[in-house]
Protein backbone atom coordinates (compact mmCIF):
# COMPACT_ATOMS: atom_id res chain seq x y z
CA UNK A 1 0.00 0.00 0.00
CA UNK A 2 3.02 2.00 -0.46
CA UNK A 3 4.19 1.85 3.03
CA UNK A 4 8.16 2.31 2.54
CA UNK A 5 9.52 5.33 3.47
CA UNK A 6 12.54 6.98 1.62
CA UNK A 7 15.96 8.30 2.91
CA UNK A 8 15.66 11.76 1.69
CA UNK A 9 14.01 13.85 4.70
CA UNK A 10 17.45 14.99 5.92
CA UNK A 11 17.44 17.06 2.60
CA UNK A 12 13.99 18.01 1.35
CA UNK A 13 13.24 18.90 5.27
CA UNK A 14 16.04 21.45 6.17
CA UNK A 15 14.07 24.42 5.51
CA UNK A 16 11.85 23.67 8.72
CA UNK A 17 12.53 23.98 12.62
CA UNK A 18 12.63 21.04 14.38
CA UNK A 19 9.42 22.00 15.74
CA UNK A 20 7.63 23.27 12.41
CA UNK A 21 8.69 19.72 11.30
CA UNK A 22 7.40 17.85 14.17
CA UNK A 23 3.71 19.85 13.56
CA UNK A 24 3.75 18.74 9.99
CA UNK A 25 4.55 15.19 10.59
CA UNK A 26 1.42 14.82 13.68
CA UNK A 27 -0.80 16.66 10.84
CA UNK A 28 0.10 13.61 8.43
CA UNK A 29 -0.16 11.33 11.51
CA UNK A 30 -3.64 13.05 12.19
CA UNK A 31 -4.92 13.04 8.45
CA UNK A 32 -3.45 9.48 8.36
CA UNK A 33 -5.84 8.18 11.43
CA UNK A 34 -2.29 7.18 13.48
CA UNK A 35 0.12 4.33 13.25
CA UNK A 36 -0.21 0.99 11.63
CA UNK A 37 2.50 -1.43 12.59
CA UNK A 38 4.03 -3.39 9.57
CA UNK A 39 6.36 -6.31 9.52
CA UNK A 40 10.42 -4.89 7.10
CA UNK A 41 12.27 -9.07 7.65
CA UNK A 42 12.89 -9.35 10.66
CA UNK A 43 12.50 -6.35 12.52
CA UNK A 44 9.14 -4.64 12.92
CA UNK A 45 8.95 -1.33 12.54
CA UNK A 46 6.23 1.43 12.82
CA UNK A 47 5.59 3.56 9.68
CA UNK A 48 2.76 6.26 9.03
CA UNK A 49 -0.13 5.19 6.76
CA UNK A 50 0.02 6.36 3.55
CA UNK A 51 -3.24 8.92 2.68
CA UNK A 52 -5.48 8.67 0.03
CA UNK A 53 -7.29 11.70 -1.37
CA UNK A 54 -10.30 10.33 0.51
CA UNK A 55 -8.78 10.39 3.62
CA UNK A 56 -7.41 14.16 2.78
CA UNK A 57 -10.89 15.32 1.69
CA UNK A 58 -12.01 13.53 4.95
CA UNK A 59 -10.13 15.59 7.42
CA UNK A 60 -10.32 18.55 5.85
CA UNK A 61 -14.07 18.83 5.50
CA UNK A 62 -15.65 21.72 4.15
CA UNK A 63 -12.41 24.24 4.98
CA UNK A 64 -11.19 24.00 1.50
CA UNK A 65 -12.75 23.45 -1.95
CA UNK A 66 -12.84 20.05 -3.38
CA UNK A 67 -10.96 21.41 -6.44
CA UNK A 68 -8.43 23.02 -4.70
CA UNK A 69 -8.03 19.83 -2.22
CA UNK A 70 -7.90 17.53 -5.66
CA UNK A 71 -5.11 19.78 -7.02
CA UNK A 72 -3.32 20.04 -3.50
CA UNK A 73 -3.15 15.92 -3.08
CA UNK A 74 -2.23 15.31 -6.97
CA UNK A 75 -0.03 18.13 -6.63
CA UNK A 76 1.92 16.11 -3.40
CA UNK A 77 1.21 12.62 -5.45
CA UNK A 78 3.66 13.70 -8.08
CA UNK A 79 6.47 14.34 -6.15
CA UNK A 80 9.45 11.30 -6.63
CA UNK A 81 11.15 11.98 -3.55
CA UNK A 82 13.78 9.33 -5.17
CA UNK A 83 14.04 10.58 -8.08
CA UNK A 84 13.80 7.80 -10.24
CA UNK A 85 9.89 7.32 -10.73
CA UNK A 86 7.71 9.65 -12.79
CA UNK A 87 4.83 7.47 -12.30
CA UNK A 88 3.15 9.25 -9.71
CA UNK A 89 1.97 7.47 -6.76
CA UNK A 90 -1.41 5.79 -5.94
CA UNK A 91 -0.84 7.29 -2.47
CA UNK A 92 0.64 10.03 -1.00
CA UNK A 93 3.95 9.10 1.92
CA UNK A 94 5.20 11.51 4.49
CA UNK A 95 7.82 12.16 2.81
CA UNK A 96 5.39 13.26 -0.34
CA UNK A 97 4.05 15.56 2.00
CA UNK A 98 6.54 16.92 3.98
CA UNK A 99 8.39 17.79 0.82
CA UNK A 100 5.12 19.75 -0.52
CA UNK A 101 4.46 21.18 2.57
CA UNK A 102 8.18 22.48 2.12
CA UNK A 103 8.62 24.03 -0.92
CA UNK A 104 4.82 25.55 -0.71
CA UNK A 105 5.85 27.10 2.54
CA UNK A 106 9.44 27.93 2.72
CA UNK A 107 10.49 27.05 -0.66
CA UNK A 108 11.82 29.90 -3.30
CA UNK A 109 10.22 30.66 -6.46
CA UNK A 110 11.68 28.07 -8.89
CA UNK A 111 10.83 25.21 -6.21
CA UNK A 112 7.23 26.60 -6.11
CA UNK A 113 6.47 26.82 -8.95
CA UNK A 114 7.38 23.18 -9.48
CA UNK A 115 4.62 22.30 -6.68
CA UNK A 116 2.41 24.59 -8.68
CA UNK A 117 3.02 22.76 -12.40
CA UNK A 118 1.87 19.50 -10.67
CA UNK A 119 -1.41 21.39 -9.03
CA UNK A 120 -2.47 21.94 -12.77
CA UNK A 121 -4.01 18.60 -13.03
CA UNK A 122 -2.16 18.24 -16.43
CA UNK A 123 0.51 16.68 -17.68
CA UNK A 124 3.68 19.21 -17.30
CA UNK A 125 4.56 18.84 -21.12
CA UNK A 126 1.05 20.19 -21.93
CA UNK A 127 0.82 23.29 -19.63
CA UNK A 128 -1.48 26.33 -21.48
CA UNK A 129 -1.94 29.68 -20.41
CA UNK A 130 -5.43 28.65 -19.80
CA UNK A 131 -4.35 26.19 -17.16
CA UNK A 132 -2.65 28.28 -14.88
CA UNK A 133 -5.59 31.08 -15.07
CA UNK A 134 -8.03 28.15 -14.40
CA UNK A 135 -5.19 27.41 -11.14
CA UNK A 136 -5.47 31.38 -10.05
CA UNK A 137 -9.06 31.45 -10.18
CA UNK A 138 -9.62 28.33 -8.23
CA UNK A 139 -6.78 30.00 -5.67
CA UNK A 140 -8.43 32.80 -5.17
CA UNK A 141 -11.78 31.39 -4.50
CA UNK A 142 -9.91 29.10 -2.62
CA UNK A 143 -8.71 31.82 -0.30
CA UNK A 144 -11.58 33.97 0.17
CA UNK A 145 -13.79 30.17 0.95
CA UNK A 146 -11.14 29.73 4.01
CA UNK A 147 -11.40 33.05 5.44
CA UNK A 148 -15.29 32.97 5.77
CA UNK A 149 -15.34 29.26 6.34
CA UNK A 150 -12.40 30.26 9.47
CA UNK A 151 -14.03 33.25 10.37
CA UNK A 152 -11.28 35.29 9.60
CA UNK A 153 -12.89 38.16 7.28
CA UNK A 154 -11.86 40.10 10.36
CA UNK A 155 -15.58 42.46 10.14
CA UNK A 156 -16.02 42.43 6.34
CA UNK A 157 -19.84 40.82 6.05
CA UNK A 158 -19.83 38.72 2.61
CA UNK A 159 -23.46 39.82 2.66
CA UNK A 160 -22.70 43.61 2.60
CA UNK A 161 -19.91 43.58 -0.08
CA UNK A 162 -20.43 42.91 -3.74
CA UNK A 163 -20.41 39.16 -4.95
CA UNK A 164 -16.79 38.36 -4.71
CA UNK A 165 -17.27 35.44 -7.34
CA UNK A 166 -17.54 38.58 -10.00
CA UNK A 167 -14.00 39.42 -9.06
CA UNK A 168 -12.51 36.17 -9.46
CA UNK A 169 -11.99 36.12 -13.14
CA UNK A 170 -10.64 39.88 -13.57
CA UNK A 171 -8.25 39.21 -10.66
CA UNK A 172 -7.27 36.13 -11.93
CA UNK A 173 -7.14 37.85 -15.32
CA UNK A 174 -4.45 40.59 -13.79
CA UNK A 175 -2.44 38.46 -12.13
CA UNK A 176 -1.57 36.21 -15.24
CA UNK A 177 -1.12 39.63 -17.01
CA UNK A 178 2.46 39.29 -15.94
CA UNK A 179 2.97 35.92 -17.45
CA UNK A 180 5.13 36.12 -20.23
CA UNK A 181 3.59 34.74 -22.94
CA UNK A 182 5.60 36.46 -26.01
CA UNK A 183 4.11 39.79 -27.80
CA UNK A 184 1.24 40.17 -28.75
CA UNK A 185 -0.08 37.10 -26.22
CA UNK A 186 -0.43 33.32 -27.26
CA UNK A 187 -3.28 31.82 -24.95
CA UNK A 188 -1.81 28.16 -26.22
CA UNK A 189 1.55 28.52 -25.38
CA UNK A 190 3.16 25.53 -23.44
CA UNK A 191 4.33 26.93 -20.53
CA UNK A 192 7.32 25.79 -18.22
CA UNK A 193 8.81 26.02 -14.86
CA UNK A 194 11.12 28.75 -16.15
CA UNK A 195 8.18 30.82 -17.07
CA UNK A 196 5.95 30.04 -13.54
CA UNK A 197 9.11 31.47 -11.73
CA UNK A 198 9.75 34.57 -13.62
CA UNK A 199 5.69 35.30 -12.92
CA UNK A 200 5.90 34.08 -8.98
CA UNK A 201 8.57 36.95 -9.01
CA UNK A 202 6.75 39.34 -10.32
CA UNK A 203 3.39 38.08 -8.01
CA UNK A 204 4.18 37.91 -4.81
CA UNK A 205 0.12 37.60 -4.38
CA UNK A 206 0.52 34.08 -5.45
CA UNK A 207 2.63 32.83 -3.03
CA UNK A 208 0.35 34.82 -0.28
CA UNK A 209 -2.66 32.58 -1.32
CA UNK A 210 -0.70 29.50 -1.32
CA UNK A 211 0.78 30.25 1.93
CA UNK A 212 -3.00 31.07 3.21
CA UNK A 213 -4.79 28.33 2.16
CA UNK A 214 -2.46 25.51 3.70
CA UNK A 215 -1.51 27.50 6.75
CA UNK A 216 -5.58 28.47 7.51
CA UNK A 217 -6.80 25.37 5.79
CA UNK A 218 -4.91 22.85 7.98
CA UNK A 219 -4.60 24.75 10.70
CA UNK A 220 -0.26 24.17 10.31
CA UNK A 221 2.62 26.61 11.33
CA UNK A 222 0.17 29.22 12.03
CA UNK A 223 2.01 32.52 12.29
CA UNK A 224 0.75 35.86 12.59
CA UNK A 225 3.49 37.60 10.88
CA UNK A 226 2.51 35.79 8.27
CA UNK A 227 -0.54 36.82 6.93
CA UNK A 228 -1.07 39.80 9.58
CA UNK A 229 -1.52 42.17 6.62
CA UNK A 230 -3.71 40.03 4.67
CA UNK A 231 -7.03 41.34 4.41
CA UNK A 232 -7.97 44.50 6.57
CA UNK A 233 -10.19 44.76 10.01
CA UNK A 234 -13.44 46.32 8.76
CA UNK A 235 -14.39 49.30 11.17
CA UNK A 236 -17.97 50.93 11.30
CA UNK A 237 -19.49 49.23 8.00
CA UNK A 238 -21.81 47.09 9.99
CA UNK A 239 -25.07 48.10 8.39
CA UNK A 240 -23.00 49.54 5.20
CA UNK A 241 -23.45 47.69 1.23
CA UNK A 242 -19.40 48.46 0.24
CA UNK A 243 -18.60 48.63 -3.52
CA UNK A 244 -15.82 46.57 -3.15
CA UNK A 245 -15.47 42.63 -2.95
CA UNK A 246 -13.32 40.80 -1.23
CA UNK A 247 -10.81 39.66 -3.45
CA UNK A 248 -10.40 43.63 -4.74
CA UNK A 249 -9.73 44.50 -1.06
CA UNK A 250 -7.28 41.53 -0.71
CA UNK A 251 -5.80 43.08 -3.93
CA UNK A 252 -5.74 46.77 -3.53
CA UNK A 253 -4.51 46.45 0.19
CA UNK A 254 -1.44 44.23 -1.00
CA UNK A 255 -0.12 47.50 -2.58
CA UNK A 256 -0.79 49.47 0.35
CA UNK A 257 2.34 50.35 2.32
CA UNK A 258 2.71 47.44 5.19
CA UNK A 259 1.94 50.11 7.80
CA UNK A 260 -1.22 51.19 6.90
CA UNK A 261 -2.72 47.38 5.69
CA UNK A 262 -3.95 46.29 9.25
CA UNK A 263 -7.62 48.36 9.47
CA UNK A 264 -9.86 50.05 7.06
CA UNK A 265 -12.36 52.38 8.63
CA UNK A 266 -15.42 53.68 6.62
CA UNK A 267 -15.57 57.44 7.54
CA UNK A 268 -17.93 58.23 4.01
CA UNK A 269 -20.24 57.21 2.20
CA UNK A 270 -23.09 58.69 -0.24
CA UNK A 271 -25.28 56.20 1.18
CA UNK A 272 -24.89 57.14 4.28
CA UNK A 273 -23.72 61.30 4.37
CA UNK A 274 -25.42 62.21 1.21
CA UNK A 275 -24.55 63.80 -1.70
CA UNK A 276 -22.73 67.03 -0.60
CA UNK A 277 -19.17 67.98 -1.34
CA UNK A 278 -18.78 70.12 2.28
CA UNK A 279 -19.60 66.87 4.10
CA UNK A 280 -17.46 64.48 1.70
CA UNK A 281 -14.65 67.12 2.34
CA UNK A 282 -15.46 67.33 6.47
CA UNK A 283 -15.00 64.01 6.39
CA UNK A 284 -11.69 63.21 4.81
CA UNK A 285 -9.39 66.60 5.35
CA UNK A 286 -6.81 65.62 8.46
CA UNK A 287 -8.20 61.73 8.72
CA UNK A 288 -4.60 60.24 7.48
CA UNK A 289 -4.03 58.24 3.89
CA UNK A 290 -7.24 57.12 2.78
CA UNK A 291 -9.16 54.85 -0.29
CA UNK A 292 -11.59 56.81 -2.02
CA UNK A 293 -14.07 54.43 -4.16
CA UNK A 294 -16.53 55.46 -6.99
CA UNK A 295 -19.61 53.50 -8.92
CA UNK A 296 -19.89 55.71 -12.03
CA UNK A 297 -23.71 55.75 -13.27
CA UNK A 298 -22.50 53.10 -16.09
CA UNK A 299 -21.41 50.76 -13.10
CA UNK A 300 -17.87 51.08 -13.21
CA UNK A 301 -16.38 51.11 -10.29
CA UNK A 302 -12.61 52.66 -9.80
CA UNK A 303 -10.85 54.94 -7.29
CA UNK A 304 -7.67 56.17 -5.76
CA UNK A 305 -5.70 55.77 -2.75
CA UNK A 306 -4.20 59.00 -1.27
CA UNK A 307 -1.43 58.32 0.95
CA UNK A 308 -1.58 61.86 3.26
CA UNK A 309 -4.17 63.66 4.78
CA UNK A 310 -6.28 65.68 2.78
CA UNK A 311 -5.98 69.21 3.13
CA UNK A 312 -7.01 72.26 1.61
CA UNK A 313 -4.12 73.92 -0.90
CA UNK A 314 -4.03 75.45 -4.38
CA UNK A 315 -1.36 73.12 -5.34
CA UNK A 316 -0.30 69.17 -5.42
CA UNK A 317 0.25 67.33 -2.24
CA UNK A 318 1.01 63.88 -1.38
CA UNK A 319 4.05 61.24 -2.05
CA UNK A 320 4.97 58.54 -4.17
CA UNK A 321 2.98 55.93 -2.66
CA UNK A 322 -0.63 56.99 -3.90
CA UNK A 323 -2.09 55.04 -6.70
CA UNK A 324 -5.12 54.71 -8.93
CA UNK A 325 -6.69 51.52 -9.14
CA UNK A 326 -9.74 50.15 -11.11
CA UNK A 327 -12.23 47.55 -9.47
CA UNK A 328 -15.23 46.53 -12.23
CA UNK A 329 -14.97 45.90 -15.39
CA UNK A 330 -11.44 44.83 -14.49
CA UNK A 331 -9.36 45.24 -11.36
CA UNK A 332 -6.09 46.72 -11.51
CA UNK A 333 -3.61 49.27 -9.82
CA UNK A 334 -1.47 51.96 -11.47
CA UNK A 335 1.01 53.68 -9.48
CA UNK A 336 3.77 56.18 -9.60
CA UNK A 337 5.23 56.74 -13.12
CA UNK A 338 7.77 59.15 -12.50
CA UNK A 339 6.79 61.61 -14.74
CA UNK A 340 5.78 64.43 -12.32
CA UNK A 341 4.76 64.76 -8.71
CA UNK A 342 0.71 65.11 -9.21
CA UNK A 343 0.25 63.07 -6.64
CA UNK A 344 -3.17 64.57 -4.63
CA UNK A 345 -4.89 68.22 -5.20
CA UNK A 346 -8.04 69.38 -3.42
CA UNK A 347 -9.35 73.09 -3.69
CA UNK A 348 -12.55 75.37 -3.74
CA UNK A 349 -13.39 78.44 -3.31
CA UNK A 350 -11.17 79.75 -5.82
CA UNK A 351 -12.35 81.38 -8.85
CA UNK A 352 -8.97 81.24 -10.92
CA UNK A 353 -8.19 77.26 -9.43
CA UNK A 354 -10.03 74.23 -10.03
CA UNK A 355 -12.44 73.33 -7.41
CA UNK A 356 -12.66 70.15 -6.51
CA UNK A 357 -10.69 66.60 -5.95
CA UNK A 358 -8.33 65.57 -8.32
CA UNK A 359 -5.42 62.97 -8.51
CA UNK A 360 -2.86 62.86 -11.16
CA UNK A 361 -2.24 64.50 -14.41
CA UNK A 362 -2.49 67.96 -15.06
CA UNK A 363 -5.05 70.82 -13.53
CA UNK A 364 -8.33 70.50 -15.35
CA UNK A 365 -7.02 67.48 -17.03
CA UNK A 366 -7.22 64.84 -13.55
CA UNK A 367 -6.71 61.03 -14.14
CA UNK A 368 -9.13 61.16 -11.29
CA UNK A 369 -11.28 63.86 -11.00
CA UNK A 370 -14.27 64.83 -8.33
CA UNK A 371 -16.21 68.10 -9.27
CA UNK A 372 -16.88 70.64 -6.11
CA UNK A 373 -20.45 70.13 -7.75
CA UNK A 374 -20.71 66.87 -6.51
CA UNK A 375 -22.07 64.28 -8.64
CA UNK A 376 -19.49 65.16 -11.40
CA UNK A 377 -16.16 64.45 -12.52
CA UNK A 378 -14.08 63.01 -14.99
CA UNK A 379 -11.37 60.82 -15.67
CA UNK A 380 -8.64 61.83 -18.52
CA UNK A 381 -6.07 59.60 -20.14
CA UNK A 382 -4.73 60.75 -23.52
CA UNK A 383 -3.53 57.69 -24.07
CA UNK A 384 -2.29 57.54 -20.05
CA UNK A 385 -2.37 59.91 -17.03
CA UNK A 386 0.86 61.27 -16.88
CA UNK A 387 1.43 60.98 -13.17
CA UNK A 388 -0.02 57.39 -12.42
CA UNK A 389 0.48 55.92 -16.44
CA UNK A 390 -3.63 55.07 -15.86
CA UNK A 391 -5.75 54.71 -18.52
CA UNK A 392 -8.99 56.36 -18.42
CA UNK A 393 -10.85 54.54 -15.10
CA UNK A 394 -14.63 55.68 -15.89
CA UNK A 395 -16.76 54.49 -19.21
CA UNK A 396 -16.87 57.86 -20.09
CA UNK A 397 -14.42 60.44 -19.60
CA UNK A 398 -16.81 62.90 -18.16
CA UNK A 399 -18.99 60.82 -15.84
CA UNK A 400 -21.72 61.32 -13.15
CA UNK A 401 -21.52 59.69 -9.80
CA UNK A 402 -23.94 56.97 -8.47
CA UNK A 403 -22.13 56.46 -5.55
CA UNK A 404 -18.80 57.17 -3.40
CA UNK A 405 -17.17 55.34 -0.27
CA UNK A 406 -14.04 56.86 1.77
CA UNK A 407 -12.01 54.29 3.60
CA UNK A 408 -9.32 55.60 6.04
CA UNK A 409 -6.62 53.33 6.43
CA UNK A 410 -4.05 52.24 9.23
CA UNK A 411 -4.23 54.05 12.40
CA UNK A 412 -7.58 56.26 12.38
CA UNK A 413 -6.36 59.68 13.14
CA UNK A 414 -8.87 61.44 14.97
CA UNK A 415 -9.62 65.71 14.20
CA UNK A 416 -7.14 67.18 17.26
CA UNK A 417 -8.37 68.24 19.70
CA UNK A 418 -7.47 71.70 21.31
CA UNK A 419 -7.29 73.15 24.48
CA UNK A 420 -8.15 76.62 23.90
CA UNK A 421 -11.85 78.23 24.08
CA UNK A 422 -13.16 77.14 20.94
CA UNK A 423 -15.94 79.07 18.85
CA UNK A 424 -19.10 77.13 17.96
CA UNK A 425 -18.10 76.25 14.73
CA UNK A 426 -14.61 74.92 15.61
CA UNK A 427 -16.49 71.22 15.50
CA UNK A 428 -17.83 71.64 12.58
CA UNK A 429 -15.76 71.20 9.34
CA UNK A 430 -18.79 70.68 6.83
CA UNK A 431 -19.84 74.47 8.32
CA UNK A 432 -15.85 75.27 7.66
CA UNK A 433 -16.22 73.95 4.13
CA UNK A 434 -19.14 75.43 3.17
CA UNK A 435 -18.21 78.83 4.34
CA UNK A 436 -15.15 79.04 2.09
CA UNK A 437 -16.62 76.99 -1.06
CA UNK A 438 -19.47 80.23 -0.79
CA UNK A 439 -16.56 82.97 -0.48
CA UNK A 440 -17.45 83.63 3.25
CA UNK A 441 -14.35 83.52 6.51
CA UNK A 442 -14.41 83.52 9.87
CA UNK A 443 -12.62 86.97 10.75
CA UNK A 444 -12.57 85.89 14.04
CA UNK A 445 -10.04 83.02 12.35
CA UNK A 446 -6.37 83.89 13.49
CA UNK A 447 -6.90 87.01 15.85
CA UNK A 448 -8.09 84.80 18.56
CA UNK A 449 -5.24 84.82 22.26
CA UNK A 450 -3.50 82.36 21.66
CA UNK A 451 -4.35 79.03 24.47
CA UNK A 452 -2.85 79.75 28.01
CA UNK A 453 -0.82 77.02 28.74
CA UNK A 454 -2.83 74.40 30.81
CA UNK A 455 -2.24 74.39 34.40
CA UNK A 456 -0.97 71.53 35.88
CA UNK A 457 -3.23 69.35 38.29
Amino acid sequence: MGNKQTNCRPNYCSRFLPEEQAEIDGLFAAIAGGLETVSCERNRKCFPVPISLEMLQAYLGDAIPQKMICRIYDGMRHIDPNGVNPVPSEYVIRDQFSIFMSEILKGNAGEKSRMIMKMLLVPCSSVRAGHIQEFTEDLITSVVHVLYYRNELKGWNMKRCQDFTAGVRPLASQLLSSLKQGNPPIPDKTCDCSLLEDWLLKVPQISTFLNVIIRRGFLVLNSYSEIAGFIPECKDARDFMSLLNIPAIIYINSYLPSCLQHTWRLIFSSQIHGYSFAKFCGNIIDRGPCIIVIRDRDGYIFGGFASHSWTVKSHFQGDCRSFLFTIFPNIAVYTYSGYNDHYMYLNFGQQTMPNGLGMGGQLDYFGLWIDCDFGKGHSKANPRCSTYNSPQLSCRENFEIDCLEVWAVGDFQCCEKSSCKKNVLDNEKEVHCLLEMIGKCRHSEGVRNPCDDEDDD
